[in-house]
């Protein structure tokens, strides 16, 4: 910069800065230069009078290409129009209209349609291209097909703004279509085409199209470029044929970040987590976005611990996390009762004043519901300034979860008059409530509600708390009843809940029925052999509760192993019944010996066998 003032310097003292050509290749310069000056290209275009249009296209060219403010280089047409003689040119109206893609300024851009109109450009293919691509990026679908139909001339850009506009927003059957219109025509695709028929198959998940396109790329030779390859790969990977995404990931000559995350999303939709995480790990640079994938894949999987360890390892590398990376650690959280990791995230959402948006409230208020704290959880949720059916389903839910059946309906009732509808999760949420509150008749009549008034189909889940809260209530004939009149089979779900309630209430008779139903559907599960044997003993039937022992016997069945978590100082601990593997385990069980014997003297007759007790870490926090 400093030499092109000095060249401005000499052509003020010999007069030529008033040649209009020789002004504008120092304002092409500031423009379009790495070394050049943006915010100089206005001062000289206001201090040279005799600027040509080409100066001001180019200024404007400059502000979009670099992205310095997309807003100044619509000013500067005004200023244009309003300080100087220059009328734009067939150049002008594209750059104007690129300006209000990027600012997605549907009204601006109608505006300018006026100024195209009155300058007399409408017919110029340049611009008409320009015209479809900003309504396509503004949504306006119908205008650009319309602009695009009304074209007196089409060429290859004007199919490619079309057909990747319709991509972009989700209408990928009406690309596809206009593709084929395309071919009919005679018009021969490029890499771009392409682009956008790809992408429209993995929206459609339709791989028999994907696959042909792709054998049309190979047959026209068109140029591969990663950008495709990507599209490609994301074709594969959503359509469901993975090695078929391997091979074209493997034969990419370059790969950008894009081509790592979308193969690495791949593995995890199929859950092969252990080779996505190796992939992961293969990457020769990560921003957030495959961190996000890679935890929240761990999430899905229920393998929480890990997601929380590799956040660790993200800070560690100084990535910066965003919303979607602190769902994903309150959802691990939410899953292992890590209260304190959550209330160390809250404070770090706090701290880097990241947008607590709806999804990431809503997490937070489910990640204190699951780990015991309804105070948090209602202050969270209280301060949300906006919220959707699935936050009130989470604080519904809540109080269903402890216990507040009162509070869980009261909730719903409030979520109704604020215009939002409940779904499925919502009365799964309220028939639990009424389960643990003993609301027989407010069940019923929820229940009945979500088909007459909702217009929500019950599923299993539903018939299940219906079948627990019936049990509960001792009304097992009812229970059965609806178990035999529901329009879907019953899993082992229902009718555990209706054992579980015959065991409470000491009915053999039906207790029997259900029992063999769960054995006839699980003959391995050794909960259904044990519940049925105890309610033969409660009920003095010595001799049956002997013979349900030897069929478990006889039918190999040996009970699960128990295995509990808990966290202590941000670390999350298993331990599996038996466990001796801790460093601290004489201590732990002399503990729970000492708690025991507490237990005893407050009244509580508690005497487990040491074999028998599950080693808690609760004690090693005591310790």
């Amino acid at each position: 910069m400093t030499l092109l003032k000095l060249i401005q310097s000499q052509m003020l003292v010999t007069g030529l800065i008033s040649d209009g050509l020789a002004a504008s290749r120092l304002v092409a310069f500031c423009a379009m230069s790495e070394a050049g000056c943006i915010r100089y290209c206005k001062d000289l275009l206001m201090f040279t009078p005799q600027s040509k249009v080409f100066s001001w296209n180019v200024t404007i060219r400059g502000h979009l290409e670099r992205d310095f403010d997309v807003k100044e280089g619509l000013f500067l047409y005004k200023l244009m129009l309003a300080t100087s003689a220059c009328r734009p040119d067939h150049y002008t109206f594209p750059l104007l209209f690129k300006c209000c893609a990027r600012l997605l300024w549907l009204p601006v851009a109608y505006g300018i349609v006026g100024q195209v109109l009155r300058w007399g450009f409408d017919s110029d293919l340049f611009v008409r291209n320009a015209m479809i691509h900003v309504f396509v990026s503004c949504g306006e679908l119908g205008v650009a097909c319309k602009v695009f139909d009304e074209s007196c001339v089409r060429d290859l850009v004007s199919w490619n703004s079309l057909i990747n506009g319709y991509a972009r927003n989700g209408k990928a059957v009406d690309a596809v279509r206009i593709f084929r219109e395309m071919e009919m025509v005679g018009i021969q695709p490029d890499d771009v085409t392409m682009l956008g028929v790809v992408s429209s198959c993995a929206q459609l998940e339709d791989l028999n199209s994907g696959v042909e396109f792709h054998r049309l790329i190979e047959e026209k030779n068109i140029d591969l470029t990663v950008s495709l390859a990507n599209a490609l790969v994301d074709m594969y990977v959503k359509c469901g044929d993975l090695s078929a995404a391997e091979d074209m990931f493997n034969k990419m000559k370059k790969r950008t970040v894009v081509s790592w995350t979308t193969m690495v999303m791949g593995y995890i939709k199929f859950g092969i987590l252990d080779t996505a995480k190796r992939l992961f790990d293969e990457m020769p640079e990560k921003d957030v976005v495959p961190w996000n994938a890679m935890i929240g894949g761990y999430v899905q999987a229920n393998r929480s611990k890990e997601a929380l360890d590799l956040f660790h390892n993200m800070q560690a590398r100084n990535v910066k996390p965003d919303e979607v990376t602190m769902v994903n650690c309150l959802s691990a959280c939410s899953q292992l009762g890590a209260l304190e990791v959550g209330i160390w995230i809250q404070h770090y959402i706090a701290k880097h004043k990241l947008c607590v948006n709806v999804s990431l409230g809503t997490a937070l208020v489910d990640m204190y519901v699951k780990c015991g704290n309804m105070d948090k959880a209602l202050q969270v949720f209280s301060e949300m300034p906006d919220k959707n059916s699935l936050t009130w389903t989470c604080i519904i839910g809540g109080f269903a979860t402890h216990g507040n059946a009162h509070d869980a309906i009261s909730y719903f009732l409030w979520m109704i008059n604020c215009g939002l509808q409940p779904d499925a999760v919502t009365f799964l949420g309220l028939l639990s409530a009424c389960c643990h509150g003993g609301l027989v008749d407010e069940g019923r009549m929820l229940f009945t509600q979500m088909s007459s008034k909702f217009n929500i189909k019950p599923k299993l889940k539903h018939y299940s708390c219906m079948v627990d809260l019936l049990g509960r209530a001792g009304l097992l004939k009812e229970a059965e009843e609806l178990i035999k009149n529901m329009p879907m089979k019953a899993d082992a779900v229902v009718w555990g809940a209706l054992l579980f309630a015959c065991r409470v209430h000491k009915n053999v008779e039906i207790g029997e029925r259900a029992a063999f139903k769960l054995i006839e559907m699980d003959p391995l599960d050794s909960g259904n052999y044990v519940l049925l044997a105890n309610i033969y003993g409660e009920a003095n039937m010595w001799e049956r509760a002997r013979e349900t022992r030897e069929l478990m016997k006889k039918n190999r069945v040996d009970k699960v192993p128990g295995c509990s978590s808990i966290e202590i100082d941000g670390n999350v601990y298993e331990f599996m019944i038996r466990d001796k593997s801790h460093q601290q385990a004489t201590h732990i069980y002399d503990c729970l010996s000492q708690l025991t014997s507490h237990l005893e003297l407050v009244g509580h007759v508690y005497s487990p066998s040491e074999d028998d007790i599950l080693l808690s870490s609760n004690v090693v926090h005591l310790i």
